[in-house]
């Protein structure tokens, strides 16, 4: 294998010196001539552009791609290289890397599986079935770095498939292809609605639905949950991720908790010494 490092520059620099060198390794016996964007700064347009030209000179089934992100482009530029004619994609899991990192491993592999122009056209030595493993493994990647999960990873991130605007829930909820590209399933992903300042009823329905509370959708107190919980996060409460609190509140409104304390009267005296400090506190 010839990992052809800074080769798109190269190629823009000198076209003819950088085709000589790929052909130079190729014609003494390298299987592979992977063509790498070493600094991230080549454009999609301009490695569909390059690889096409290469393969004039090179067997695309012979050819890689090795990118990097630091333009936001790593994952674009290895689809239209494969598009141009590579066959071999270099990246890594969750787009680990020096500077801005390496094309994502995880946003490329499902988008060969579930896009039509990729999965009509292309085979990977990957198995169909696995693909419902990819989210658990982004996240235990992490969880063995002790790196905290990017939420907003395509695919696999935890806010990949969130809905929180109440307009938004209630498309999902009549279609999920309204607001989601793929079905979340496929990647071992899953549909997550947000209860937060935002909500809608559909919102507070969907949570109370999977939370087991069954009520109707005109019933009052839906009203009044979603006007406490937008109270709520007016003064700082955030219910974003906190089902357990969310749960509480809505069971606590719709009568199912019962009141075991009320409050008649309360006391507290506190002492200090004399450099003010607390010492001392009887409620």
């Amino acid at each position: 294998m010839f990992d052809a490092e800074h080769f798109f520059d190269g190629y823009k620099s000198n076209p003819e010196y950088a085709i000589s060198c790929l052909k130079a390794a190729y014609d003494n016996g390298a299987r592979w001539i992977v063509l790498c964007d070493t600094n991230g700064g080549t454009l999609p347009h301009e490695v569909s552009k390059i690889v096409k030209e290469v393969i004039k000179h090179i067997p695309g089934k012979n050819l890689g791609i090795h990118a990097h992100n630091d333009t936001e482009n790593a994952v674009a530029n290895s689809l239209v290289a494969v598009q141009a004619g590579v066959r071999q994609v270099q990246g890594t899991l969750n787009g680990l890397g020096e500077r801005c990192g390496n094309a994502n491993l995880v946003s490329i592999i499902p988008t060969f599986f579930l896009k039509k122009d990729f999965y009509e056209n292309y085979e990977l030595n990957i198995k169909r079935e696995n693909l419902k493993n990819l989210t658990q493994c982004s996240r235990l990647l992490d969880e063995l770095l002790n790196r905290k999960p990017n939420k907003h990873l395509p695919y696999v991130g935890a806010s990949a498939f969130s809905h929180k605007g109440g307009m938004h829930v209630s498309a999902v909820q009549k279609d999920p292809k309204t607001y989601e590209h793929v079905n979340p399933e496929e990647v071992g992903n899953s549909r997550n609605i947000v209860v937060s300042d935002q909500s809608g009823q559909s919102n507070i329905m969907s949570r109370l639905n999977l939370i087991g509370i069954n009520v109707e959708k005109s019933d009052p107190k839906i009203k009044k949950l979603l006007e406490e919980v937008k109270d709520r996060e007016f003064i700082g409460y955030s219910y974003d991720g906190a089902d357990a609190s969310f749960e509480l509140l809505a069971r606590r409104l719709m009568g199912e908790i019962p009141k075991y304390i009320s409050i008649n009267e309360y006391d507290v005296s506190v002492k200090k010494d004399n450099a003010g400090k607390l010492f001392f506190c009887k409620s």
